[in-house]
């Protein structure tokens, strides 16, 4: 299985109050917006990215990505995700545990107020690459969901895209190089050596 990636968008959590029981919701993922620079490349989402992986995927809304604090869950109905013109957009119940009454405050404050949505691109198919005047964009056409989070800082840079994936994509696009028949995706590598 392709190693797990993440990332964070502004969502614009908000607590809404609906028949009594609170809920929150916002966006972890927006549609056709270049995002900051991963590592070497930028990144958007294309419409019906998450489109078959809301039908068929159990997926859980988590808090820092962590699964001991688990807000709700698509199988129970405690969270339901959908496709908007804008993009990803969740809603979930949170259950009635001090923590989650502790993190809706958070949120109401605006202390916390970023989305994130961990997920998997599982075929070369799935991704488009291309070159612009600043760089390799990677377009994310289908992706299967792992988790959507409310988090309290960004996790952008934690992707799963090796430098010799970045390097022959590079080389594709230039024309220097022949297309391989299966991607290695493992950015990790390359972030690592970043930072050291």
């Amino acid at each position: 299985m392709p190693d797990k990636e993440i990332r964070t968008h502004i969502a614009e959590l908000r607590v809404e109050d609906a028949d009594g029981k609170p809920k929150i919701t916002g966006y972890p993922a927006v549609f056709d917006s270049l995002s900051q620079n991963l590592g070497g490349f930028r990144e958007k989402i294309r419409r019906g990215a998450f489109k078959e992986t809301i039908e068929i995927d159990d997926v859980r809304a988590l808090f820092n990505h962590d699964p001991n604090y688990v807000l709700g869950r698509t199988k129970n109905g405690s969270l339901t995700l959908q496709e908007t013109d804008r993009g990803l957009k969740f809603e979930v119940e949170p259950p009635e545990a001090q923590w989650a009454n502790d993190l809706m405050a958070s949120i109401r404050r605006k202390d916390v107020d970023q989305g994130s949505f961990a997920f998997f691109v599982e075929s070369p198919d799935d991704e488009h690459w291309e070159k612009d005047e600043n760089g390799l964009v990677r377009e994310l056409r289908r992706v299967r969901l792992h988790d959507v989070s409310v988090v309290t800082y960004p996790a952008y840079l934690e992707t799963s895209i090796s430098a010799r994936t970045l390097e022959q994509k590079q080389k594709e696009l230039d024309g220097d190089g022949a297309k391989p028949s299966t991607l290695d995706l493992r950015l990790k590598e390359l972030l690592l050596r970043e930072k050291e």
